[in-house]
């Protein structure tokens, strides 16, 4: 009978500790930077050339091959302007924009630009800007929205207002309009740094991916008849419980039969970072809910990150029913525990 609940050793003794080559091909696929990086040059021939005004940049951007929503996640990623800050100068609008108009100074005169789109209702997020991971592999033509949210981005460090130049203080990018060398400098030294949009991403499409193919695994290998799978699932009576809230406990795979339930999160991290730790701060709590309710819960963990924070893991292998690592034959042992749990 294969041993369930391991100890840090044991779990290290099984870890992959690096992404597996199959994940790390379906994390590419989802990465920004190999698209900006291919499409750079295109990018930096359209701001390069020496337009007199924003309505001939907008003529060029139309004619050249750049779908016009990549082209503007560039000037997202060389702004450091990710979708949460563009959120909240939509919810601000009426204050930052007064009159509905972006004011600013260019080629030693003043020029103003009236808003179409913006404000928008409700969210403004990647998607709806065509700026997310899925949506940029699609080609978008200019559109109103998109024209308002490359004028914010090139001119809002340049705005007459100081009140509004000094929140869109890194929405420079027009004071290297028409100088390619100074141009290509620039952006040279923004893609040293990885950018937190970027960065953020690549983080949170592996982790998605790892819980997605583990679920795929146990979908295709438990061979339970009557067995539901569900991502991002509750358990029946197990919640998160203090002076403000007593709510559903969301864990990233939940699964059942009847009355039984497992719950299992998943965790893979290659570089050290906090979200263990939170975990760790959990796993007691929820371990006695769950002990109590008749129910499991099990553990997918790895990655070089995780063991370096060998106390948080020590936590939660001592408070779970069954801990496995991230690979193809330690997910056959999280499936013969929930077998031998559910039948």
């Amino acid at each position: 009978m294969p041993h369930f609940q391991k100890n840090v050793a044991e779990l290290r003794a099984v870890a992959s500790m690096f992404w597996p080559e199959e994940l790390s091909q379906e994390a590419a696929k989802l990465s920004v930077v190999p698209l900006l990086l291919n499409t750079q040059d295109q990018f930096l021939s359209i701001l390069g050339v020496d337009v007199p005004d924003i309505a001939q940049l907008f003529v060029l951007l139309e004619a050249a091959e750049l779908p016009a929503n990549l082209f503007l996640k560039h000037l997202m990623i060389l702004a450091d302007f990710g979708g949460e800050i563009l959120q909240r100068i939509n919810d601000n609008f009426s204050m930052i924009f007064p009159n509905g108009r972006l004011e600013y100074e260019w080629k030693n005169r003043i020029h103003s630009y009236q808003f179409q789109r913006l404000p928008v209702k409700g969210r403004l997020n990647n998607a709806k800007l065509g700026v997310s991971g899925k949506k940029l592999t699609e080609s978008i033509k200019l559109n109103d929205l998109l024209q308002d949210v490359i004028v914010l981005l090139l001119f809002g460090g340049a705005s007459t207002n100081l009140y509004t130049a000094e929140l869109l203080t890194k929405c420079e990018i027009s004071n290297y309009f028409g100088r390619p060398t100074a141009l290509k400098e620039f952006v040279k030294q923004r893609y040293i740094w990885v950018s937190r949009i970027t960065a953020g991403s690549r983080s949170n499409n592996l982790g998605q991916l790892a819980q997605k193919f583990a679920q795929d695994y146990l979908e295709t290998n438990l061979s339970i008849e009557g067995v539901h799978i569900q991502a991002n699932g509750n358990l029946p009576a197990i919640s998160h419980t203090n002076r403000d809230t007593n709510r559903p406990t969301t864990f990233d795979i939940v699964v059942s039969k009847n009355d039984k339930y497992v719950a299992i999160e998943v965790s893979f991290q290659v570089t050290t970072n906090s979200v263990i730790e939170r975990k760790a701060g959990q796993a007691q709590a929820r371990y006695r809910q769950i002990e109590a309710a008749g129910y499991k819960i099990a553990y997918i963990l790895d990655g070089a990150g995780n063991f370096q924070r060998e106390n948080a893991l020590d936590t939660i292998c001592t408070y779970s029913h069954c801990t496995v690592a991230f690979s193809r034959s330690e997910l056959d042992v999280l499936c013969e525990f929930i077998r031998e749990y559910l039948k």
